[in-house]
């Protein structure tokens, strides 16, 4: 008691006691301060691993299928995203820099004659090395490389960022790629009833441009880019892709069976006819589980969003292949249309547009069979 009043109630006591106080707190608040950025930059780094490491996830699941699991491209049938060509590395940079220099000079009205035939003696050297390098590039450039044209976003004309460019594809797809390659680059935003999230497409943008060495790419990384991607409008691209896929077959490769968002539901019978289902792969393509990754269960689960999945088979047997539109049809050929045609038949009371339309762009015949397998054990009384 006799501390408190001779702390607090003499004046002077208690202005020293503010001072203090203020002083404390300008310290804690400066500290903080200090330390913000660095706490924010630790915060940023960590955010980024994660959102690198579940993009990586839904690389393999989603995108290793045509682009390879190690990023590097499939033969005939999708370009490499680890690739110097993506992020725009010249590996002749140091020359062409060099002799764009000697022909400024070499150009100059003031440039003696001494000084041209060291300048064209120089330039014969570069075109040795560069002679040299492109030569040991020459696996790279067998396979469609150009060492002139080393940056696929200046081949494009694409003017905004390489995190835009990856993502806008991720969004909306490439559908016009299915003219120079085996299938087109499907969509996979939501927004475009594609099945992933706004989150997951940055994820998986943020996992591609992990792979950007900067300046540390090497001549062994472009060696092992299996495929090189092609530029539309070039005349030679049939003949090209005719060419690799030639390759690949003689190499006992096998192209994905895609069943194609387009194709009617006749043609898909057919060739549902050639593969037997596997209900328990099915079961796990259903729940998100296998690859590709499908958003089946997120929707099914939730009655007012898409009719249950149980006595999914039931219902077909006994209320679907009822009406009139769908006379002749198998149950087969009905759970096929649905999937890969969603909008032909829209269960009442439930709304269009919400099940995803790209699903034949995504799934194999063998998919869509073990699909169908599951599905037709929800055989309910």
């Amino acid at each position: 008691m006799n501390l408190q009043r001779l702390l607090v109630n003499r004046m002077e006591h208690r202005i020293i006691i503010g001072t203090v106080a203020f002083l404390a707190t300008l310290v804690l608040v400066g500290w903080v301060a200090i330390n913000e950025g660095g706490r924010m930059t630790a915060f940023d780094r960590e955010f980024s691993a994660r959102s690198i490491e579940r993009g990586a996830s839904l690389f393999i699941s989603n995108c290793s299928p045509c682009h390879g699991t190690d990023g590097r491209g499939t033969l005939a049938i999708a370009p490499a995203l680890d690739s110097p060509l993506l992020f725009g590395h010249d590996f002749l940079a140091d020359i062409h820099k060099e002799r764009s220099s000697l022909a400024s000079e070499l150009d100059l009205p003031e440039t003696t004659d001494a000084r041209k035939d060291e300048i064209n003696a120089r330039l014969a050297e570069l075109e040795t090395e560069e002679a040299a390098q492109t030569q040991v590039m020459q696996p790279a450039i067998d396979k469609g490389y150009n060492p002139d044209e080393f940056s696929r976003l200046v081949d494009l004309g694409w003017s905004s960022s390489l995190h835009n460019f990856v993502y806008t594809t991720l969004v909306s797809g490439r559908p016009v790629s299915s003219s120079y390659w085996p299938q087109p680059m499907p969509v996979w935003s939501q927004t475009a009833n594609g099945p992933l999230r706004a989150d997951q497409l940055e994820d998986i943008t943020a996992f591609v441009l992990n792979w950007d060495k900067g300046d540390n790419w090497t001549v062994d990384d472009l060696n092992a880019v299996n495929q090189f991607p092609k530029i539309p409008d070039d005349p030679a691209v049939a003949a090209q892709l005719q060419a690799q896929l030639d390759l690949l077959q003689q190499a006992g490769g096998v192209l994905p069976d895609y069943v194609g968002a387009d194709t009617p539901p006749e043609t898909i019978l057919t060739g549902l006819a050639d593969v037997t289902g596997d209900p328990q792969r099915g079961a796990q393509l259903y729940n998100g589980q296998g690859t590709p990754v499908l958003p089946c269960s997120g929707c099914h689960l939730v009655a007012s969003i898409a009719p249950p999945m149980e006595g999914t088979w039931t219902r077909v047997q006994n209320d679907r292949l009822q009406l009139p539109q769908f006379a002749g049809y198998t149950g087969d050929e009905y759970l096929s249309d649905s999937i890969v045609h969603p909008s032909d038949y829209v269960v009442p009371n439930y709304p269009d547009k919400v099940m995803p339309s790209n699903f034949g762009d995504l799934l194999t015949y063998q998919d869509l069979a073990d699909l169908i397998a599951y599905l037709k054990t929800q055989d309910q009384s």
